[in-house]
């Protein structure tokens, strides 16, 4: 793989509990190429979230590296990580964290207006019509239902047009109907932007979706599975 969009080396997570630290992640070395998607699966605690995390600079690597789009994030301070969160990354979790005194278009708009964009609610607007929320642009969060919230949360990580989009369980919260739709939308929001999309998932259905599934176990990668149109296409 030439210049991998994200890259992991020897990745470990160390992290403090009651009875002394905890050890997390164990020599994670992981490597996602532009455009490639991603399914990390595992048990509860395996590490799955952890991982995804560090790949967003939302937890501090112990010990490896953490190198994304060329970056090393873990030499960069908490500001640093912020503004490359906001230029890069679009990150999706399983509670949506929508703003509850915002509408759901004034959810979307808020990362454009923090990176300066003059058209931030033309393109929050945009985003929202084009995932079939045109109707709820003036919603807030307690007037939707939470397959509508996932929604929002989407608009509000694509709308960046990020390189880079991690999802956390995004339809852990949903049932299976709702669930199938915002699994739709996020490989649709995939494709039309063009991102490197990593996502955990405890969905069988989802992970298949994937160009690549890496499984987890007791914090260390316990093996990958790569679709067979996948390998055609690259002629591994």
């Amino acid at each position: 793989m030439t210049d991998p969009i994200l890259d992991l080396r020897a990745v470990g997570l160390t992290l403090a509990g009651n009875a002394g630290p905890v050890e997390i992640l164990k020599g994670i070395t992981l490597s996602v190429g532009k455009g490639e998607s991603v399914g990390l699966i595992g048990p509860s605690g395996s590490g799955k979230s952890s991982l995804l995390m560090l790949l967003g600079g939302l937890e501090r690597a112990s010990t490896g590296s953490v190198r994304a789009l060329g970056q090393d994030l873990t030499a960069m301070d908490e500001d640093a990580l912020a503004r490359f969160r906001r230029q890069n990354m679009g990150i999706v979790f399983q509670s949506f964290h929508l703003i509850p005194t915002m509408t759901a278009l004034e959810n979307v708009a808020v990362p454009l207006e923090l990176a300066g964009v003059r058209d931030a609610f033309a393109r929050a607007e945009e985003e929202l019509r084009a995932i079939g929320l045109g109707g709820r642009l003036d919603h807030y969060p307690a007037q939707m239902s939470g397959g509508e919230q996932q929604r929002v949360a989407l608009a509000r990580a694509a709308v960046p047009r990020p390189a880079i989009l991690l999802a956390d369980e995004p339809t852990g919260n949903l049932d299976g109907a709702t669930g199938e739709t915002i699994m739709e939308l996020l490989f649709d929001l995939r494709d039309r932007h063009g991102a490197t999309l990593v996502l955990v998932t405890h969905a069988p259905e989802l992970a298949a979706r994937c160009d690549r599934i890496v499984r987890l176990q007791d914090g260390t990668i316990a093996g990958e599975d790569r679709r067979a149109t996948t390998l055609a296409g690259v002629g591994e």
